[in-house]
């Protein structure tokens, strides 16, 4: 495995940014209804966390391949992104965090891609470890999911802005101790963008990323509203989104063996389906304790086990000098035009249809996904294993 030093420094980064998801994910939608947005103005809020991942990653990922800089571009971007957080203290209005968080989100869409392809060249053909790196993401997603949760039923909501900042401030100093990597073998493994975008394997991953993406809007915007609405405390809240990452971990530590004995293509096809389940089951039986409990179970399969399983696929594509543009290109597509299509229609949705029909459309678009990939995505295989 990569040496010691380098593994703590990347699992740094991802526990704080997973954190900050943590936070941001299921909290940041009750403190925007706190100051009295509606359902579609949380929705258009939400969306504004990807809607700069639909373009900004590209032009990150195009300069870190010309330059070899990724790091360099995840320390300022993260300097970036705190600087401009600062200004949701300074205002309340609508059009006023409608500015700060398109601030916000451009330059957070910049790390995360920059430093999975970073992690990825450091294990080289071992991706199958990938997971190990990652869990720490989840650790941290844990521990601000059920800590904030629990706060906030003795201290008022106005709590979760400060912690962000917190962890913003964490992102920025994890992200001064990342580790760069050398890439001059690179340049002697390359095939063309355009030529990889042909193939029958990747446009059907990639379309089946922006579905899956989108189909967890309703989940991600409003997902924690969903409970406390169905009589649940925020600190249940806050356990039942930790229960979900608590079964990822899991999963992140019992991939690379999985995978050794199964196709990646087959396991990600089964993400697919499950999340489709998941969110039939959080739709129309939220108040029934023991199916709630497996829904968020199954969170193991439909994130932690489709995630690896998507870096694996990109990697196995995306090689040599296309490598940043590559992790770019599919957080730009899956997290930019999925994840904002997502939290659009989901606040659309959550007014005209209602919470069970809101998650319904989500596992539509999970099941769509899943039919794309089963009909492209493996119709040509492109190995065994990864």
């Amino acid at each position: 495995m990569m040496q010691s030093l380098s593994y703590w420094r990347l699992s740094g980064f991802y526990f704080f940014y997973f954190a900050f998801i943590g936070a941001m994910a299921p909290y940041w939608g009750l403190y925007l209804k706190s100051l009295g947005f509606a359902a579609f103005q949380i929705g258009v809020l939400m969306s504004l966390l990807q809607v700069m991942r639909m373009f900004a990653p590209n032009v990150w990922g195009h300069i870190a391949d010309r330059t070899g800089r990724r790091v360099a571009i995840v320390q300022t971007a993260a300097l970036v992104c705190l600087i401009a957080y600062v200004g949701v203290f300074f205002g309340q209005s609508f059009w006023w965090m409608f500015t700060v968080m398109s601030l916000i989100s451009f330059f957070w869409s910049a790390p995360l891609p920059l430093v999975e392809a970073t992690t990825l060249t450091h294990l080289g053909e071992r991706t199958d470890r990938y997971g190990r790196i990652r869990l720490w993401g989840s650790i941290g997603f844990i521990l601000v999911v059920v800590g904030l949760g629990a706060a906030l039923d003795h201290y008022p909501i106005e709590l979760v802005p400060w912690v962000v900042l917190g962890l913003l401030v964490g992102i920025w100093l994890a992200s001064r101790l990342i580790p760069e990597v050398a890439l001059a073998h690179a340049e002697h493994e390359h095939t063309p963008l355009g030529q990889v975008l042909r193939r029958p394997q990747v446009w059907a991953l990639l379309a089946a990323a922006i579905l899956m993406a989108a189909a967890h809007g309703p989940y991600y915007t409003f997902f924690t509203i969903h409970l406390v609405e169905a009589g649940y405390s925020k600190a249940v809240a806050g356990w039942m989104w930790a229960l979900g990452v608590l079964c990822e971990i899991g999963v992140f530590l019992v991939l690379p063996r999985m995978l050794r004995h199964v196709r990646v293509e087959t396991v990600f096809l089964l993400t697919l389906l499950v999340a489709a389940l998941r969110f039939l089951m959080i739709a129309w039986w939220v108040d029934v304790l023991p199916l709630l409990l497996l829904a968020q179970a199954l969170h193991a399969l439909s994130f932690g086990a489709y995630h690896a399983c998507a870096m694996a696929l990109v990697h196995h594509h995306f090689r040599g000098r296309i490598q940043a543009r590559g992790q770019a290109l599919y957080n730009s597509l899956a997290f930019g035009v999925g994840g904002t299509a997502g939290s659009l229609y989901a606040g659309a949705a959550w007014d005209g249809l209602g919470a069970a029909w809101s998650f319904t459309l989500g596992a539509g678009l999970a099941a769509l996904a899943a039919t794309v990939f089963a009909w492209r995505g493996w119709r040509v295989p492109a190995h065994s294993s990864l």
